[in-house]
C-alpha cells in the first residue's frame, strides 16, 4: 500500500495510519489490517477493478442488516477511493482460535431467524448490488417466483451460455424449470431480509462466541435461499438450523427445496470459476425437475 493510498485512508477516517499489514479475509478484494495513530486497529478492503459503487453497495448492505439489531455486523468507518481504487474501512473483529460451542451455533440460528423475520418492503431492493464480482439486479417484484427467475436464475444462465459454460441440454433444463417454478418455490411468504451470500467464509466467530456476518449482497427474498447457501459448502452445524427452525419454523417441504435455492450460488460459481461447477449445477437442477 503506497503512501498516497495510506494518506487517503487516514483522511477518510480522521486518524493517521501508523502501519499496515496484509490480512486474510479478502475473498474477492485485497484485505489489510491497519494500526491507527490513536492505538486502534481497523480492517481495510480494496480492489483496483471492482465496479466504482461496489464498496458503497456493501456498506449500505451492512447498514441494512445492522438496523434490525439482530445479527452482528462490523461498523462501517469509511468508504472512498484513491486514484480510481476503491476502499472500505470496517471495524476490526477479533477472531476466535477455537471453533464454535453448541450454544454459539444456537444463538446464530436464533439471530438469523430474527433477521429474516424483520422483513423487507418487497422482493428485491431499492438498488442493485454485487455478488462477488457479479452485478446483482434487484429490481423489485411483487412475487417471489418471478423475482427468482428473472433477477437470479435467468441472468446467470445467460452469462454462462455466453461464456460457453452452459450446454444446450442444461439451458433447456432451466426452461423446463421456469415453466413449473411457481409450483416449486414453496408456500407464499412475505419477503425476508437476506444476507445474500451466507457461506461459512462470511461468518466470523469472535472470542466471546459471538458470530459476525460480513460481505453481504442484501435484498428482500425467500428466507430459504440464505439457509440453502449455508448448507452448500458446509461450516454450520445442525444446531444452527435446529435453533432457527424452533424460532421461525420453516414451511412444509423445505428440505426438498434446498437444491432449488442452491442453483443461484452454484450458477454464480460456474460463471466466476468455470466449468468445474457444471456437474453440481446439473445435479441440483435434476433434483428440482
Amino acid at each position: 500500500m503506497d503512501a498516497g493510498f495510506r494518506a487517503a485512508l487516514g483522511a477518510s477516517i480522521g486518524t493517521a495510519i501508523r502501519s499496515v499489514t496484509a490480512a486474510s479475509g479478502g475473498d474477492v478484494a485485497t484485505a489489510y489490517g491497519a494500526d491507527l495513530a490513536d492505538g486502534s486497529r481497523v480492517f481495510v478492503k480494496t480492489h483496483a477493478s471492482l465496479a466504482p459503487d461496489a464498496f458503497q453497495r456493501e456498506a449500505e448492505g451492512l447498514a441494512w442488516l445492522a438496523e434490525t439489531k439482530t445479527v452482528h455486523v462490523p461498523r462501517v468507518l469509511a468508504v472512498g477511493a484513491h486514484d480510481g481504487r476503491g476502499f472500505l474501512v470496517l471495524e476490526q473483529i477479533e477472531t476466535s482460535r477455537a471453533g464454535p460451542h453448541p450454544s454459539d451455533e444456537e444463538r446464530l440460528g436464533r439471530e438469523l431467524a430474527a433477521l429474516h423475520r424483520s422483513g423487507a418492503p418487497s422482493f428485491g431492493l431499492w438498488t442493485s448490488n454485487y455478488l462477488a464480482l457479479l452485478p446483482q439486479d434487484n429490481a423489485e417484484t411483487t412475487d417471489w417466483a418471478t423475482f427468482y427467475r428473472t433477477r437470479r436464475l435467468e441472468p446467470l444462465v445467460e452469462r454462462a451460455r455466453a461464456r460457453g459454460l452452459c450446454p444446450a441440454r442444461v439451458a433447456q433444463g432451466f426452461d423446463r424449470l421456469y415453466a413449473v417454478l411457481v409450483d416449486r418455490v414453496g408456500p407464499a411468504e412475505p419477503p425476508a431480509r437476506l444476507h445474500g451470500d451466507l457461506w461459512a467464509g462470511n461468518r466470523i466467530l469472535d472470542p466471546t462466541g459471538t458470530s459476525w456476518v460480513i460481505d453481504p449482497c442484501v435484498y428482500g427474498g425467500h428466507r430459504e435461499i440464505d439457509l440453502a447457501m449455508m448448507r452448500l459448502f458446509g461450516g454450520f452445524s445442525s444446531g444452527v438450523f435446529q435453533a432457527y427452525d424452533e424460532a421461525f419454523p420453516l414451511a412444509e417441504g423445505h428440505a426438498e427445496r434446498v437444491a432449488l435455492y442452491q442453483l443461484y450460488p452454484l450458477l454464480a460459481h460456474l460463471v466466476l470459476f468455470g466449468g468445474g461447477y457444471l456437474g453440481e449445477v446439473e445435479a441440483a437442477l435434476a433434483q428440482t425437475l
